[in-house]
């Protein structure tokens, strides 16, 4: 298994900094999990991991939506 250090994960392109990009990379698994997967595959990579990879090189895009303030 691959291990992702903070500067895989921030830079142009990915995420602003390391908490976001964890962030990012949890959405984006949950995202991938709602597909139907190749169940015949055994070597597949864990769901985190290939969001890891793919944010790590760039291409999952993404926008910080602020949160709305209670009332």
């Amino acid at each position: 298994m691959r291990v992702f250090t903070p500067s895989d994960l921030v830079g142009k392109d990915k995420a602003a900094n390391k908490y976001l990009g964890v962030l990012i990379a949890a959405k984006h698994a949950r995202v991938l999990n709602e597909f139907p997967r190749d169940r015949s595959s055994t070597r597949e990579k864990k769901l985190t991991t290939r969001s890891m990879e793919e944010l790590a090189t760039g291409s999952i895009i993404y926008r910080v939506v602020p949160r709305r303030r209670a009332e």
